[in-house]
């Protein structure tokens, strides 16, 4: 869309006011601007601009500010004196909305806004319009960089680092600079501006190193609410015992998920549901995810979203889905989703809304998203969430085999720097029947513990030792893990 087309629409309605939340100052003004020069050969209508710092200042023709009206009660005293007509641009004038005296002399305007075009943009972070003026008042959406608009800045960015730098050319990637691209959507033009600066100007290069600092940049500018985390740290395929059928349901879908040429006839996939027993590695797997599929992964707590004021909790869920539809692609990685979509017996109006609007958005959203929920108690999930086409598969992740376990154990010895061969790996992997992962790793941290007391290194007997003093949750509760499994046969993928 046309920003500058769209904007000039909404100023020629002849509404009074006009209200754009943005912090994109530079970019609007610059529009404002070109509007009102090609504004001049038909309806003439200078442009001024109001800071509380500068006063008034004229912008069409370069003329000094005017301290004398840099207070807001004078601005529009001056404003409503007026007998010509002018466009005013208010910037940060939303403190000032509360002053009755304000609000009395803004409808002055607006009511003989017929008789003389005096019309007013307020341009802020956040406007909030008392209901006096509702009726005067129409809002614009600053639309953001789409992908040429993204493509031109960056190749601005490029040729001021070659002007900055004779005789230097910035060297780059083309599969990254086109990721580069893709990366910046959905910020404003400032920051993308910003950003592609920092990832050109530090080594004058664009490169598939340069994305990981851009995407966590772009988090961090859009995540104001907190209720998302950017995972840092995800872990590879490598890092995880077991699990083949989940690695090569993953694998085939990669391409469609990236939107590779050779897939592109593939609906792209939606996310999976993993289901299985605490500490089988439900939450290394959906880091893996995030890795295989080369995209960054982001981490909803709902613990944070659950807000005590009416409203509230809907409208951060709702933040925090359009935060990850802008980083898109990635994988949204819901931790243990039933405690934050409460099933029967935990129903509330709040939850229930939650609920809703979580749904809502898993049918309509459009953005390349792949979810990767895990829950440990299906009970307690609604069947609304869980019925067919709401995820591509559920999958369930049991106590690891004899062999995996054997995997897991190595995995975790080898990252201590342990050497394999001296281990009776085999044996311990038969004593630890019945252990889940975080099990397995837990008594090999016990046992280096111990052997550290000991003075000595470690042995597969301290090892064994800590195996004895053991007791797996598929001990402590077995009853709860029978359930589970009944309920997973037929109605379940395993992972393994």
């Amino acid at each position: 869309m046309d920003g500058n087309h769209d904007l000039e629409l909404v100023l020629r309605s002849r509404t009074p006011i006009v209200i754009i939340e943005s912090q994109d100052e530079a970019r609007i003004l610059e529009l404002l601007k070109a509007i009102s020069i090609r504004r001049s050969t038909s309806s003439y209508m200078p442009l001024f601009r109001w800071t509380i710092t500068d006063g008034l200042q004229r912008l069409d023709i370069s003329l000094e500010p005017q301290a004398i009206n840099s207070e807001p009660t004078d601005v529009l005293k001056h404003i409503r004196a007026v007998t010509k007509p002018g466009l005013y641009v208010l910037l940060d004038f939303h403190p000032f909305l509360e002053n009755p005296v304000h609000v009395r002399l803004l409808k002055d305007i607006c009511i003989k806004y017929r008789d003389i075009e005096r019309q007013i943009v307020l341009i802020s972070h956040k406007v909030t319009v008392p209901s006096e003026l509702d009726g005067f008042c129409a809002r614009f959406d600053m639309a953001l960089p789409g992908d040429a608009d993204r493509a031109r800045i960056v190749q601005n960015v490029v040729d001021e680092y070659a002007d900055e730098n004779p005789g230097s050319q910035v060297q780059i990637d083309p599969k990254a600079h086109q990721l580069l691209i893709r990366n910046l959507s959905g910020l404003s033009y400032a920051d993308t501006r910003r950003l592609a600066h920092n990832a050109i100007q530090v080594d004058g290069a664009i490169t598939k190193s340069d994305l990981p600092q851009v995407m966590q940049a772009k988090y961090e500018l859009l995540n104001r609410g907190g209720a998302l985390q950017f995972e840092y740290d995800t872990a590879t395929f490598g890092d995880v015992g077991g699990l083949a059928r989940l690695k090569s349901w993953l694998s085939q879908r990669r391409p469609a998920f990236r939107g590779d040429d050779d897939a592109s006839h593939l609906d792209p996939p939606k996310g999976i549901l993993l289901l299985g027993i605490q500490g089988c590695g439900k939450s290394l797997a959906a880091k893996a995810t995030a890795a295989i599929f080369g995209v960054p992964l982001l981490r909803l707590d709902f613990g944070t979203i659950y807000d005590k004021y009416h409203g509230e909790t809907e409208r951060k869920l709702r933040e925090s889905l359009n935060t990850a539809d802008v980083m898109s692609p990635c994988v949204l990685w819901i931790d243990e989703i039933e405690k934050g979509i409460a099933g029967r017996g935990g129903e509330t109006g709040t939850t229930q809304r939650v609920l809703g609007t979580f749904l809502t958005w898993m049918a309509e959203k459009k953005s390349p998203v792949f979810i990767v929920a895990t829950a440990n108690d299906i009970s307690t999930l609604p069947p609304e969430l869980v019925r067919k086409g709401r995820f591509d598969e559920i999958f369930f992740v049991d106590l690891p085999t004899a062999s995996i376990r054997e995997s897991i154990l190595a995995i975790h010895l080898s990252r201590r720097d342990q050497s394999l061969g001296i281990f009776d790996i085999p044996g311990l992997a038969a004593a630890m029947d019945g252990f889940s992962g975080a099990e397995i790793e837990q008594a090999v941290v016990a046992a280096l513990y111990a052997a550290h007391a000991k003075r000595q290194p470690l042995s597969s007997e301290l090892i064994y030792a800590e195996i004895e003093q053991t007791r797996p949750l598929s001990v402590v509760l077995s009853e709860k893990i029978a359930v589970l499994r009944n309920w997973a046969a037929g109605r379940t993928v395993s992972c393994d």
